[in-house]
């Protein structure tokens, strides 16, 4: 695995020898950077299993239509993908602009004038105007000698191929972006909808406590408690209300809608069975968009540090002219008038105050810059699996423990209140057996809701690829739903 890290950087090695001692140092950096990579193991580390390649279409596990159409509707709509697409094509057609470099460039000039001259006749003088006309064409051409030219084409390959990755690299992240902020709005609004419950629950408290005080088994305390428990639920709705607000407004960002906060959801959290281990290490590296992109500049970087070597090096320049200057016009285009001259130059640069050999050391620091990057971001790759690997067997367990600890604090909490208009238990005893019951069962939700996240970051760690399924719309819905 080691040996197909140090293909990538094998632009560079013949790109940065301007001397054998700075040639020496370049691959001596280099191997060491690329040294700091394991070798890829044949399965994940946190399962110790690998799988088939993963599959595009990673939404039809939550069986969510709503999320599949939002995803195509940001993969449609959102105006960072169009910036990032016009990018590509700026970058498309730049290399056109390099490919050009190796043809000849053409102009044409087209002139016409006159000279005024003062000629005196029969003692005053008259002004005589005498025309002129004239046509040229001008050439130059660039011989490639030593590879410049169609280094430049390379290079512009290179960049062209890192803004194709950013695009597909764009795309998927904001697939994984949409789906994951559709899930954090049911989220939110499923916090909001156990608010109100809690609102409920404390109002039925406050008037049994009520009617306990009319009759002489309660005093004052308790009323006030109930009061100010009742009154805290309230205030928990605000803010919960305000949370699924942001939500939906960060949502209907991603789709290039106005954030108006008036996007549907029905507060429902998917719930997933177990995930299969996709892939391997080594077959990560060649899916990943943004690990293209990182290649690519790597290539692109080494490039431009032999593009700075080869400047210290002779140019050969021909350059043509041919033209006619007359005082005919029909004599303009007349081929016994037409005179031309061709010069061909060689141009060695002599002293640039050391210019050059420091943009060349500038050159040869960046590549290798972009070698550790491509080192980090592999490193980074492998991580980010691992972690959902291992993320998404706690969060099972997590989910299954929130279940249990939520229907024992509901039965308590019904047990609680039955107590409480026995008289057999005081208003705290029952206060707290509702708090534990909205604790529990704001971090199941929770706990089902980063399970649910986790796994579409799990696709994306994997470079998955946009989700197939998203090109089949359907209407999503644009009204606020009420949780219930």
């Amino acid at each position: 695995m080691k040996k197909s890290f140090l293909f990538l950087g094998s632009a560079m090695l013949a790109a940065c020898a301007t001397s054998p001692d700075a040639a020496e140092r370049y691959i001596d950096d280099r191997n060491a950077l690329f040294a700091t990579v394991p070798d890829a193991p044949a399965t994940w580390a946190a399962r110790g299993v690998a799988g088939e390649a993963p599959t595009a279409d990673w939404l039809s596990q939550f069986n969510d239509p709503v999320m599949t159409s939002l995803v195509a509707e940001a993969l449609a709509k959102n105006p960072s993908l169009e910036s990032r697409a016009a990018l590509a094509r700026a970058s498309e057609a730049l290399t056109r602009a390099a490919r050009g470099q190796r043809l000849p460039s053409l102009s044409a000039t087209a002139s016409g004038g006159g000279t005024s001259t003062g000629v005196e006749i029969g003692g005053q003088t008259d002004r005589i105007n005498d025309p002129s006309y004239g046509l040229g064409i001008d050439a130059s051409w660039e011989a490639d000698l030593w590879g410049r030219v169609s280094n430049g084409v390379a290079q512009a390959d290179a960049d062209y191929a890192a803004s194709e990755a950013d695009l597909a690299a764009a795309e998927l992240s904001i697939a994984a972006q949409t789906a994951i902020a559709w899930i954090a709005l049911n989220e939110a609004l499923a916090q909001e909808r156990i608010a109100l419950l809690s609102y409920e629950a404390r109002d039925r408290v406050l008037t049994i406590t009520d009617r306990r005080v009319r009759s002489g088994v309660s005093g004052p305390l308790e009323l006030r408690t109930a009061r100010s428990s009742l009154a805290n639920a309230e205030a928990t709705i605000a803010a919960r209300r305000q949370a699924s607000m942001e939500a939906a407004r960060r949502l209907e960002l991603l789709l290039g809608r106005y954030p108006a906060a008036e996007i549907a959801a029905t507060a429902t959290i998917p719930e997933l069975t177990e995930m299969a281990a996709e892939g391997n290490p080594a077959l990560l590296l060649s899916r990943r968009p943004d690990i293209a992109a990182l290649e690519a500049r790597v290539v692109s970087a080494g490039l431009r540090a032999e593009e700075a070597r080869l400047a210290m090096l002779p140019a050969l320049r021909v350059s043509g002219s041919a033209g006619t200057n007359t005082t005919v016009f029909e004599d303009v285009v007349d081929p016994s008038l037409i005179a031309g001259r061709l010069v061909a130059s060689l141009v060695q640069p002599l002293f640039t105050g050391g210019r050059l050999k420091a943009q060349q050391e500038a050159a040869i620091a960046q590549a290798q810059a972009s070698v550790a990057g491509y080192v980090s971001g592999v490193l980074n790759a492998w991580r980010e699996v691992e972690d959902a690997l291992t993320a998404d067997v706690l969060l099972a367990q997590q989910e299954t423990a929130q279940g249990v600890s939520f229907e024992e604090a509901r039965y308590a909490e019904e047990l609680a209140e039955r107590q409480y208009i026995s008289g057999t238990i005081t208003i705290f005893d029952l206060i707290d057996a509702q708090t534990r019951r909205l604790t529990a069962e704001g971090q199941l939700v929770s706990a089902r809701a980063s399970r649910g996240i986790n796994r579409i970051s799990y696709h994306l760690a994997l470079g998955g690829g946009v989700p197939v399924a998203a090109a089949d719309t359907i209407p999503a819905p644009t009204e606020v739903q009420t949780p219930q």
